[in-house]
Order: structure tokens, then C-alpha cells, then sequence
């Protein structure tokens, strides 16, 4: 009786992953799957929408403290490359509650870079190196933008019933945004650095 042989390049195929399957969409970007959360489709659409433009500035607004948390410079670098990471990280955690909220609402949430440069209404920061003074002046105004918008959003959630969008707009976002624009906005406080008064 003859050995069956053992094809082991036939094995290998097996196991190998396969990575080159064909690419399409399951949900198009801007259409809604019906979700039973006890909303209107024409609420949970706008709702949606005003996510995605807020999740695109939350998004830029995180990155805008990751740049200057490595380009951070002069006598108060220390103070600000810390504080730049810790609100680095809390932008992280909104920007992840306003996508998984935009999901939960049906919709399709903004994930890649280019989109979110389309999308965004905060101004692009140049490539290089600023001053201190600038990246926070920078930064405010970010942050404006987002108060601003979160807060009329929140405005419109709450008009339509949207409780779980205007709580985590008021609660999360405003929230974090104001307290972030504290700690900042202390830094350029017109006092002498080392100079007594």
C-alpha cells in the first residue's frame, strides 16, 4: 500500500490570510440604517449629521494638541508638553463617544484623515514649529468652534427629543471643551514669567 503524499504547499495556501478581498461598502456614507431607538429617521438624520461636522472638528481639535505637544518650546515646555497630552487624551475619548453615538443613531461617522480635512471648519495649522503663545491662541479658537457648534447642537437635539446627542454634547463635549479652554487660556495671562509684581 502506497503513502498518500502530502501537498504541503496546498496546506500553506489554506492557512495563509487572505487580504485581497474585493472592496465595497456595506453602508454608504450619509444613508441611515433604521435603528430601534425610539427616534425619527429625520431626527436621527440631522442628528447624525451634526455629529459627523462635530466629530470632524473634535478630530482636528485632538490633533492640533498632539502637534503641539511635540512641537512644544520654550520656558513653559514642560508644563504645556504634559498638558497638551492630557487634553490630547480626553479629546481622544470625545472623539470616540461622538462616533460610536453617530453609529448608534444609524448613520456612517467620519473615520479617515482626509475626510475630516474636508469637513472641518478649524483653520490648518502650518507644517512647522510656532511659539507657545501662538499654539494656544490656535487652540482657543478651536475650541470656540467647537463650543459654538456643540452648543446649537445640543439646542437642536434637546428640541427634537434627542436626549442621548444633546447629553453627550453638554455633558461630554461642552464639558471638556470649557475646562480645556481654563487650563489653556491661563497660559497666556498677561504676568511676568519670572518677575515678581
Amino acid at each position: 500500500m502506497t503513502k498518500p503524499t502530502i501537498d504541503a504547499n496546498a496546506i500553506s495556501d489554506r492557512a495563509e490570510p487572505l487580504t485581497q478581498h474585493p472592496a465595497h461598502e456595506i453602508q454608504p456614507y450619509g444613508h441611515l440604517i433604521k435603528v430601534p431607538i425610539a427616534l425619527s429617521q429625520t431626527v436621527c438624520k440631522e442628528s447624525v449629521e451634526n455629529l459627523n461636522q462635530l466629530l470632524a472638528d473634535t478630530m482636528t481639535l485632538r490633533d492640533l494638541y498632539k502637534k503641539h505637544h511635540w512641537q512644544a518650546a520654550g520656558p513653559t515646555f514642560y508644563q504645556l508638553h504634559l498638558l497638551f497630552d492630557k487634553h490630547y487624551e480626553q479629546q481622544k475619548e470625545l472623539v470616540d463617544a461622538l462616533a460610536e453615538r453617530i453609529q448608534m443613531l444609524g448613520g456612517v461617522s467620519l473615520a479617515m484623515a482626509h475626510d475630516v480635512a474636508d469637513t472641518t471648519l478649524i483653520p490648518r495649522p502650518p507644517r512647522g514649529r510656532e511659539e507657545a503663545q501662538v499654539q494656544i491662541s490656535r487652540l482657543l479658537h478651536a475650541h470656540e468652534i467647537v463650543l459654538k457648534e456643540g452648543r446649537a447642537m445640543a439646542r437642536l437635539a434637546s428640541e427634537h427629543g434627542d436626549d442621548g446627542t444633546n447629553d453627550l454634547i453638554v455633558s461630554g463635549v461642552i464639558r471638556t471643551n470649557e475646562l480645556q479652554v481654563w487650563f489653556v487660556a491661563e497660559h497666556v495671562v498677561a504676568t511676568p514669567l519670572l518677575q515678581a509684581v
